[in-house]
């Protein structure tokens, strides 16, 4: 039986892969790239789907502007971006947490990134090979400790980055410091061809945290996790939600779930198709606004699952069917709804990824 094609959704998620490549040569260049060098300095944090921008938009982007190095957080996300990037380019956080993931990891190439001395055993155990090792400096997360790293385990693995990660770069705080100084004095001890440490935040940090590789993720896609990114990171993604009904408002009518917002005046609202499920958070809703045309629409009351309602008044043109512009410049979103720039990119719903 053939199904009749579904019909256009009424949310749209648009990735700038102009922006996303112009973000990723910035880092690069920030990260101590020679122009013309065609050895690249930063990679690029690719977990979570591309922060929830789509790793079949982003992965050829960052591909084709010349990146080499792509690190995801688990096995299951090697699948979708070796459609575009071969798997040995791939680090994998997590590293191998069984036999099985030793075995997965040898079949496509992935290169795990080694955490604990069972891991390091559980490599060597399974044929090893080239691997990446992470030092723990100070956020107490993953890694092995600077005790551990003249354990035999280690000794004996083919390093290729030595990686440890810092805890408050996004902060012109002591412990960035500290943790250089650890991770340079470890370096001495661990047989690696290159060493890694900033993350986007660590790259505004200047030369000495840059090593020979810098892990950029949130700025790739439109974070500014610090001020020096001002004016260097451009947005990357651009969403769109249509309308699906409008109405006449009278005074002392209510909007949305238990009528926290009544109308004191005539107005006209348009019901708009996003809602938290699709990452448009409840917390996004007082005092935020949709766009159309140049004019600013404030969400009227809770946003609902599915669903948000604006004042278009000023917009009294506005229909059924017409697109909306969510606002989503990740530093104001994040300032005005109190949720970080992180979470307001990885929190996107599925039907927006579709």
């Amino acid at each position: 039986m053939t199904m009749t094609p579904p019909p256009e959704p009424t949310l749209r998620l648009k990735v700038d892969q102009a922006a996303l490549a112009a973000n990723w040569r910035a880092l690069n260049a920030m990260s101590g790239a020679k122009a013309g060098s065609g050895t690249p300095a930063a990679g690029a944090a690719v977990k979570a789907d591309c922060y929830g921008l789509g790793v079949d938009a982003c992965i050829p982007a960052l591909r084709d502007a010349g990146c080499n190095d792509f690190l995801v957080a688990h096995w299951s996300e090697i699948a979708s971006i070796a459609a575009h990037v071969p798997a040995r380019r791939l680090a994998v956080l997590h590293g191998p947490m069984s036999d099985d993931d030793c075995a997965y990891a040898r079949s496509t190439g992935a290169v795990p990134v080694i955490n604990s001395i069972a891991q390091a055993r559980r490599w060597a155990g399974n044929g090893g090979g080239l691997c990446h090792v992470m030092i723990d400096t100070g956020i107490n997360r993953l890694g092995i400790t600077p005790e551990q790293i003249s354990d035999p385990a280690i000794a004996a693995l083919e390093v290729d980055i030595l990686m440890s990660h810092l805890a408050s770069a996004d902060e012109d705080s002591p412990a960035n410091a500290d943790q250089l100084e650890q991770f340079a004095a470890c370096r001495a001890h661990i047989t690696h061809r290159r060493a890694s440490l900033a993350n986007s935040a660590g790259i505004a940090l200047g030369a000495p945290y840059a090593f020979d590789l810098t892990r950029p993720g949130i700025a790739l896609y439109g974070g500014v996790p610090r001020a020096e990114f001002d004016g260097v990171i451009a947005p990357v993604a651009r969403i769109e939600a249509a309308v699906i009904q409008t109405r006449d408002l009278k005074p002392g009518d209510r909007v949305g779930y238990n009528g926290v917002f009544m109308a004191d005046h005539a107005m006209r609202s348009a019901t708009v198709s996003i809602g938290y499920a699709d990452g448009f958070l409840r917390a996004r809703g007082p005092g935020g606004y949709l766009h159309h045309g140049g004019v600013d629409l404030p969400i009227l009351g809770k946003v609902s699952m599915d669903m948000v309602v604006v004042d278009v008044t000023q917009a009294p043109d506005i229909g059924e069917g017409d697109w909306l512009s969510v606002p989503f410049d990740l530093p104001d979103a994040a300032r005005q709804s109190s949720v970080s720039q992180y979470e307001l990119l990885t929190v996107m719903g599925q039907r927006l990824r579709r």
